[in-house]
């Protein structure tokens, strides 16, 4: 079985966020209304394909620092139309991004093959037997509580050890409802519950972060605001420094990054990449 993300390259997750408040695109396809563009958030898609993405990730819930959880149908009826129309056009593989059995199984019937749970099977652990069930591909992120209350004050003796071990625990879940390792993923949560110095922690360890728990490993710093910090850049002026953080993502042996801006991130893996070939 082909895993999820293969080692002979460093695969591109673009966003494509379906939500009214998301902290960077939100908005963008779905009004504070709740209407649907549609057509936008193709063309949109088209664009991030064209650019270099490998899979499309749709979210419908906002996961934002102090974000309040998003009613299933409300979330469902936000992704399902996108997902449907992203997977009927093109041939990428399409990401739904939800903590929730009914979206994900909505989602996946709409034609979805990946699930991406932020919250690492803690929020509805049956989402590992539907990925069982379904023979699709499951990311678990890293995350302490829930996006409202994840960033109260969070703390670590150990950042690196206690998200691997965390997300060890997580991985086992999956495999005892029949996920095969070649279809799991782990995230460390860059953003979810951690500070700026935890943050720099994980994204220079994923390599370590690879070895220890033997999966691939997805980073996702796009326009974070632990980025923010560093360069004081407001939201949407974090693309470069993205790049920056994709490409050490790359060179330390991150199998896949997640991002918003996808050709900076391109090009900024393959230097990443091609650096780490030049130290083995």
């Amino acid at each position: 079985m082909e895993t999820i993300f293969p080692r002979d390259r460093v695969t591109i997750v673009a966003v494509l966020n379906a939500t009214p408040d998301s902290f960077s695109d939100g908005g963008r396809f779905v009004t504070q209304g709740g209407q649907l563009r549609l057509d936008e958030a193709i063309d949109a898609a088209a664009g991030l394909i064209d650019a270099g993405a490998h899979v499309l990730d749709v979210g419908g819930e906002s996961t934002r620092p102090g974000a309040r959880e998003v009613p299933a149908r409300v979330e469902r009826d936000r992704v399902v139309p996108v997902v449907e129309a992203l997977s009927k056009r093109f041939a990428a593989p399409v990401c739904v991004d939800t903590r929730k059995l009914p979206v994900a199984a909505a989602a996946l019937d709409a034609g979805a093959s990946i699930v991406n749970d932020v919250s690492g099977l803690a929020h509805d652990p049956g989402l590992a037997g539907l990925a069982a069930q379904r023979g699709v591909s499951l990311v678990l992120g890293h995350l302490r509580g829930t996006p409202e209350t994840m960033q109260d004050a969070p703390t670590f003796a150990d950042v690196l050890a206690e998200v691997a071990g965390e997300l060890e625990e997580s991985a086992g879940k999956a495999r005892a409802a029949g996920v095969p390792d070649a279809q799991i993923c782990v995230d460390p949560g860059i953003g979810f519950g951690k500070n700026l110095e935890q943050n720099l922690k994980l994204l220079a360890g994923a390599g370590e972060l690879r070895r220890r728990i033997g999966l691939p490993v997805l980073v996702g710093p796009s326009r974070k605001s632990f980025l923010g910090a560093l360069t004081g850049d407001p939201v949407h002026e974090r693309d470069a420094a993205t790049d920056a953080a994709c490409a050490v993502a790359a060179f330390v042996g991150a199998d896949a990054v997640r991002v918003h801006a996808v050709a900076g991130a391109r090009r900024a893996v393959a230097v990443g990449r091609a650096l780490r070939g030049a130290t083995s």
